[in-house]
């Protein structure tokens, strides 16, 4: 028995026409490969569920799409899908514009198969260290960075004003990079949105 959600199906005739046949695609793969996956809400889009933790997310944007593994740290990137998320930073297959966009069938499926074998061997996200105070005032922002701020003040002076939390972050977004190439593009982004007064996860928050 497929296990739909009624959220789903309303989230996916709201979305732009675009939009459709990409997040139909995405929810029909998904069930095809796992057949006992199953859907629910939270943070305000589709999110696909496996052995009691989460395997997937997607979501749609005014002019794109995207699709996030939840343990994508944990998975071996045999076939360099997540460094395609660098070209916008949420999820791990970029700006997905029309099916076009999208790997082919065959790599998508192993990689959703990569994500099922870690739920069902119950491996888990590391826990995220509680931070004390003493910590909060380690968080050392790398210079590659803080020389970039020095030349974007509007941006200086948001990221100044910044939480602990937020700058952690936007800190490790660019920590993570596999690439310089691909380093300088997150600061780029990083750099506009925090000028704007966003946090990393802004869009998120506003899907």
């Amino acid at each position: 028995m497929v296990k739909k959600d009624e959220r789903v199906d309303a989230y996916i005739a709201k979305a732009a026409d675009f939009a459709k046949p990409i997040l139909v695609h995405l929810r029909e793969l998904m069930h095809a490969t796992c057949p006992d996956v199953e859907e629910t809400w939270k943070w305000s889009f589709p999110v696909f569920v496996y052995k009691g933790a989460i395997l997937c997310n997607m979501a749609a944007f005014k002019e794109h799409c995207a699709l996030g593994f939840w343990k994508a740290s944990l998975m071996p990137d045999t076939d360099k899908l997540f460094d395609l998320g660098d070209k916008d930073g949420m999820g791990h297959l970029g700006k997905i514009y029309s099916l076009k966009d999208l790997p082919k069938d065959a790599v998508l499926k192993k990689y959703i198969k990569a994500a099922m074998k870690l739920n069902e061997d119950g491996v888990k996200l590391p826990p995220r260290a509680k931070v004390t105070e003493e910590k909060k005032k380690e968080l050392e922002i790398p210079a590659y960075f803080v020389a970039e701020l020095k030349q974007n003040k509007p941006a200086q002076k948001a990221f100044e004003e910044f939480s602990y939390s937020c700058k952690k972050e936007y800190v490790q977004w660019f920590e993570e990079a596999r690439t310089e190439v691909t380093r300088n593009k997150r600061m780029a982004q990083a750099l506009e949105w925090i000028a704007e007064g966003k946090d990393r996860n802004w869009k998120y928050k506003n899907c």
